[in-house]
């Protein structure tokens, strides 16, 4: 089953500059796996110590925020589309 995730600019130095990577994962917390296989390093910028995302990122299936479905427990299909979006702060 591949996920298409879309890496935020500040993230791609783990995926040598690749805006995109084919990942698996039949959940959002496999697929932090697979991406932490495929680009070492990756994960402990978009988890912390208990996995769960860090608060500053927003992660989205299909354009659906995963706060409002199942967190990282939110089933992945083949061809689902991840987005990586980092927090925006300011005045």
């Amino acid at each position: 089953m591949a996920v298409t995730v879309l890496i935020p600019t500040a993230l791609q130095k783990f995926t040598n500059s690749q805006a995109t990577i084919e990942c698996n994962g039949s959940n959002i917390s496999e697929l932090f796996d697979s991406l932490e296989k495929h680009c070492p390093g990756i994960k402990e910028r978009l988890c912390d110590e208990q996995g769960q995302p860090r608060r500053f990122l927003n992660l989205y299936v299909n354009s659906e925020d995963i706060r409002f479905l199942d967190g990282t427990a939110t089933p992945l299909k083949d061809g689902d589309e991840v987005s990586i979006v980092p927090a925006v702060a300011g005045g």
